[in-house]
């Protein structure tokens, strides 16, 4: 990754009018309609961006959206990159450094996870608290990171208090549930074995996901203000662990997702 390269990206977004989003956010696994929820919108696929890469799962439709969300300017990425998809760390998180460099101050992440804290329900909301990187490497191990934020990024605190504050407010004023957790991030994109379930609830994981945290540490790199909540869509219990079909996870995420954007349209009126 080059500065020219991100240049490049965003030159042609600001042409396209991508012009001073405030927000920047990113959707998981069966969380895409919060894009109809977006005012005078501008579309701009994956493929024509100048150095994206391309999204390849078949429920991750591939495109940045600009637009109003509650009277902000904001870009939505509606499909996101994963390890599993043979994309490197650099892919994954190169989004994230184009809307930085567009100009957003903060950054709302969405994700699909399976619950490990058996308190946890389908269908419940996470709010991320803290992670586990268990993907096996760092989108910030690269040799010229240094001209882009400092080489050693601290994460002692990855999610900015003040949003997550915010949000369980008004999560308690809205009557919607919100958990709080650790979520752990792996490779995939197969399902945890039962070993796996238990190995991860003894590490201190609430819920386990396949993306997330390669973002989460490029947007503390740049220090930009983020904030990350999980739709759990499956519960793992090692000792009734039943078969997981993917559509049943895009079902209950689905189901779930008018909560995540009333939590996220509210967050963004107190911004």
């Amino acid at each position: 990754m080059t500065q020219k390269q991100l240049d490049e990206s965003v030159e042609y977004l600001k042409n396209k009018g991508f012009e001073a989003p405030e927000l920047g956010i990113v959707l998981g696994t069966g969380l895409g309609k919060l894009v109809h929820e977006i005012e005078d919108s501008i579309e701009a696929h994956y493929n024509h961006i100048p150095f994206f890469p391309l999204a390849t799962v078949e429920f991750h439709t591939g495109k940045l959206i600009y637009g109003s969300f509650e009277g902000k300017k904001v870009v939505v990425m509606q499909g996101r990159f994963h390890l599993y998809e043979g994309y490197d760390f650099m892919d994954i998180t190169y989004p994230i450094r184009v809307m930085h460099q567009l100009g957003i101050k903060n950054l709302f992440i969405s994700n699909a996870a399976g619950a490990i804290n058996l308190d946890f329900k389908k269908g419940d909301i996470m709010l991320l608290e803290d992670h586990i990187n268990l993907q096996g490497g760092s989108p910030l191990a690269f040799k010229n990171v240094a001209e882009f934020g400092d080489r050693f990024t601290d994460m002692s605190a990855p999610y900015d208090t003040a949003m997550r504050e915010k949000l369980v407010r008004i999560a308690a004023t809205e009557q919607i549930s919100l958990k709080k957790g650790v979520y752990a991030s792996v490779v995939g994109p197969q399902l945890e074995t039962r070993a796996e379930y238990r190995m991860l609830k003894t590490l201190g994981a609430d819920a386990v996901g396949m993306s997330t945290v390669p973002e989460v540490i490029v947007a503390n790199h740049l220090r930009l203000p983020i904030i990350a909540v999980s739709v759990l869509t499956d519960e793992c219990n090692p000792d009734c662990l039943q078969p997981v079909d993917i559509q049943d996870i895009i079902s209950i995420a689905e189901k779930t997702e008018p909560k995540m954007i009333k939590l996220f349209k509210e967050l963004v009126k107190q911004l």
